[in-house]
């Protein structure tokens, strides 16, 4: 009381501005009084039921073509045609421009008819031998089997003639008792000619059967018989021979005599040993033939198919290393698109790997945005996104998938980002190369999830509290946490229930 009586004692004394000074001062004190005067607090509840929780991110990018590509010559030189115009939509493998190339193409022409060579030799393998050529083997052999038999006639005839036409020239009584009519010092080299003539006619007589000898006997055991009685008449004349150089001239053999002996006997021997060059010939000539018939009727074998397969596939790679050589001489398009640039004109010289034409993919066109690394874990391949262009609004709206989010970061202004590649799920003549999009991911979708307002949740010593009401009185309870959805609200995994009343202190 003796405060106020004061306070009021003071209020009177004031006079003139001081009391208007006074008063604008308690004004202003209540007004501030007023203002910043403490909010009642208002307890709000709020009914937890289960309800769809929707995780979404939102992030920007630009429309890029789905491939986009600059293309040149993998090796230099004259330009010899261009096809390309700039706008023009073009199939995947047309043919857009092409360097001078007719030695390349002369190349693979010469490779693939050395192909076509092997081939034809691997297809006559594999068929084997045709009847005509089987046929044409056996009349060969047939033929020199028929050689054969006259060549060891001729021989048989050659033989008897220098026997009983050429010995007996100068040996009395051949056949039954062999007698040299000049007179030989030497009497061994003479009884050797004598006995020799006995055993000639002996062999002669046995083969005289040759002469009815044909083309289907067996001819083995007739080759043998002459062979052996042709060596053992040229080994007969060639004693005679040395005989005849012994001789002593006589009144029954003069010089003169015995020269035209010694002649005769050279001339025989020449005549035999022709004779046995024939037969040897006569023989080679069917066993070559034999050799060759066997080997047509036994066909190919593996190891010769395999060997021409190898051969064949040689000549294939030849082809398609010529053709490599070829295909460097063209640009072709490497996708269905459209041409933007054409730099290629006829007559250029052009070098290697420089790009000429360009071109973008034909109808599909993609989105690329960097997504900021706290995001990035809750994208996953096939999200599904809707997108709005600046160029049409937010009231045009478009779809698109994620189909491919980059394993390693990019530094985009200090920060790191993912790069994610989102396709458009249709093709759309408004959408442009270049244009800018904004992009809301769905990352999760659940249709009954317990879900509260981040402001709610108090976090103490690294965990998280919610307060609920419980017969009329608060309870601190503690739960775990899930994702944030597009809505601001958290998903509560575990410590509420549905029913349960959550607490939110509101201002």
């Amino acid at each position: 009381m003796k405060h106020l009586n004061r306070y009021f004692g003071f209020i009177k004394t004031l006079r003139g501005p001081r009391l208007y000074y006074f008063l604008g001062a308690a004004v202003v004190v209540l007004a501030g009084w007023w203002l910043f005067k403490p909010a009642p607090v208002v307890q709000a509840t709020i009914l937890l039921e289960p309800k769809p929780f929707v995780q979404e991110v939102s992030v920007s990018g630009k429309v890029t073509p789905a491939q986009e590509v600059d293309l040149g010559f993998s090796q230099g030189g004259r330009v010899s045609a261009v096809y390309a115009t700039v706008g023009r939509r073009v199939s995947q493998g047309t043919t857009l421009a092409a360097i001078e190339n007719s030695d390349r193409r002369a190349a693979v022409l010469q490779k693939e008819a050395a192909l076509e060579t092997q081939q034809a030799k691997l297809a006559a393998l594999t068929a084997g031998t045709r009847p005509e050529e089987i046929a044409i083997a056996e009349a060969t052999v047939n033929s020199d089997r028929s050689g054969l038999v006259d060549a060891l006639q001729d021989a048989y005839r050659t033989a008897d003639a220098a026997v009983h036409n050429t010995l007996d020239q100068f040996i009395s009584n051949g056949r039954t008792s062999p007698s040299m009519i000049p007179f030989v010092n030497d009497t061994s080299i003479k009884n050797k000619v004598e006995a020799g003539r006995l055993e000639a006619e002996t062999r002669l007589a046995s083969w005289g059967s040759v002469l009815s000898l044909n083309a289907s006997a067996d001819l083995s055991a007739a080759l043998t018989q002459g062979q052996t009685n042709l060596a053992a008449t040229v080994s007969l004349l060639s004693d005679a021979n040395a005989a005849l150089n012994r001789a002593v001239p006589s009144a029954s053999a003069t010089q003169t005599n015995i020269d035209t002996y010694i002649a005769a006997v050279g001339t025989a021997r020449t005549n035999l040993n022709a004779a046995v060059s024939a037969v040897n010939a006569a023989k080679a000539s069917l066993d070559d033939s034999v050799r060759t018939l066997a080997l047509k009727k036994a066909g190919s074998t593996p190891q010769d198919i395999a060997a021409q397969e190898a051969q064949v596939k040689a000549a294939a790679a030849d082809v398609a290393a010529a053709q490599a050589e070829l295909y460097k001489t063209y640009i072709t398009a490497p996708f269905s698109g459209t041409v933007t640039v054409v730099d290629a004109k006829v007559g250029k010289i052009v070098s290697p790997n420089t790009p000429e034409i360009s071109m973008i993919s034909d109808g599909t066109f993609q989105i690329e945005s960097y997504v900021p690394e706290i995001n990035v874990s809750l994208l996953t391949l096939g999200d599904k996104a809707s997108v709005t262009l600046d160029a049409y609004g937010d009231n045009v709206v478009f779809e698109a998938t994620i189909v491919s989010i980059d394993p390693a970061d990019t530094v985009r202004d200090g920060v790191s980002t993912y790069r994610a590649v989102l396709q458009f799920s249709k093709g759309d003549a408004r959408i442009k190369s270049g244009m800018t999009a904004n992009v809301v991911i769905v990352t999760d979708v659940k249709e009954s999830v317990l879900s509260v307002p981040q402001g709610v949740v108090t976090r103490r010593d690294g965990k998280n509290y919610v307060r609920i009401m419980v017969g009329g009185l608060q309870q601190e309870r503690q739960v775990t946490l899930g994702g944030v959805s597009s809505l601001g609200e958290v998903e509560v995994l575990a410590g509420l229930a549905a029913g349960d009343v959550v607490v939110a202190t509101l201002p």
